[in-house]
């Protein structure tokens, strides 16, 4: 058997050089050979789904510079937090496309910041159609991990993401996919309600290192779950079945690295659970503890020495920003121990 290593996924693309959710960035993600990209869904005012990280979209479009919609400007309470700023739920799509992506760091991603305002917001039919063309053309699956944004918040307004997702995923032809389908949310019951669609599909869930989910919030209020309840041993026994595999912060399995407790991946597959994590990035900024180095917050840092951590504890998946470093990093193991039994 060949030796196996991490589904490797573009995150939002690889917005470690575009900005994120940009043509480009996916462009650039295939094109260096990512197992799957990963477009977050959120909705527009007319039902179409939107490709973007959240729903309010100041800091990663050029819409605050747009006179014609400075009237748009809003705040609104968004999974129990104020937001103040321009939301997808205002706009229609045919408003929307004429939007203009922006790096949402610019201060770390200056390289990215370069690439401003050159391209336009894009739908999850455009990044399908983007998918199914590389698959094509590099004769290989590749596969799409579909994360549902604020579905609770959503449906509470009228614009459901469950039932549109459904609808998209059939006349696209992503029912029968030329890669696989992947599904995730930090919201289990939107999970729980597309697969009762029949919609083929691994199911994952999202595990934040803190607080609670919000669709359980707003069911049960203070009784809600914790995340980090959801994935000890009682809570991991209660997933088994509902869903096909959890996505956890790295950090919970970076503490379990360093101090032998915490989230346990043994125990996740012990259950036939698939472990992903998010997010793998080599910016100083972001590495943590005992793994940064100098230059400032935008440059890399001993990135490989924390994703080891990451590697060895044995994960099904990780998100990557930086495709290139993630495919190289995450595959060289499974390059070496092929080239050794070649030559044995």
């Amino acid at each position: 058997m060949a030796p196996r290593h991490p589904l490797v996924i573009g995150h939002r693309g690889a917005p470690g050089y575009r900005p994120e959710h940009s043509r480009s960035s996916y462009d650039l993600a295939l094109a260096m050979g990512v197992d799957a990209v990963e477009p977050d869904i959120v909705v527009s005012r007319d039902g179409v789904l939107v490709v973007r990280h959240e729903n309010e979209i100041s800091g990663t479009t050029d819409v605050a510079t747009r006179p014609e919609f400075a009237d748009r400007r809003t705040t609104k309470v968004v999974d129990g937090q104020a937001l103040t700023g321009w939301f997808t739920e205002d706009f229609t799509w045919d408003e929307l496309r004429t939007l203009r992506c922006r790096e949402r760091l610019p201060k770390i991603r200056r390289t990215s910041a370069s690439f401003d305002d050159r391209q336009p917001v894009l739908r999850l039919r455009d990044v399908l159609d983007l998918v199914r063309a590389a698959c094509a053309e590099q004769s290989r699956p590749i596969g799409v991990v579909l994360e549902i944004k604020h579905a609770t918040y959503f449906a509470g307004i009228g614009l459901d993401p469950v039932p549109l997702i459904a609808t998209e995923l059939a006349e696209s032809g992503w029912i029968a996919p030329p890669g696989p389908v992947v599904f995730e949310a930090f919201e289990s019951t939107a999970l729980t309600r597309l697969r009762a669609l029949g919609i083929p599909g691994t199911y994952i869930y999202l595990i934040e290192a803190s607080g609670r989910p919000f669709d359980l919030v707003a069911a049960r209020g203070a009784s809600a779950p914790t995340y980090r309840e959801s994935v000890d041993p009682a809570g991991l026994d209660a997933l088994a079945g509902d869903v096909d595999g959890v996505s956890v912060d790295r950090r919970m399995i970076l503490e379990t690295a360093r101090t032998g407790h915490g989230f346990s991946v043994a125990d996740a597959h012990a259950r036939g659970l698939q472990v992903y994590t998010w997010t793998c990035r080599p910016e100083n900024t972001f590495l943590t503890t005992g793994f940064t180095g100098r230059g400032g917050g935008a440059a890399f840092g001993d990135y490989e020495g924390e994703w080891a951590l990451i590697r060895d504890a044995g994960v099904d998946g990780v998100f990557v920003d930086h495709a290139d470093l993630g495919v190289e990093f995450f595959r060289r193991e499974a390059r070496g121990a092929r080239a050794a039994g070649a030559r044995a």
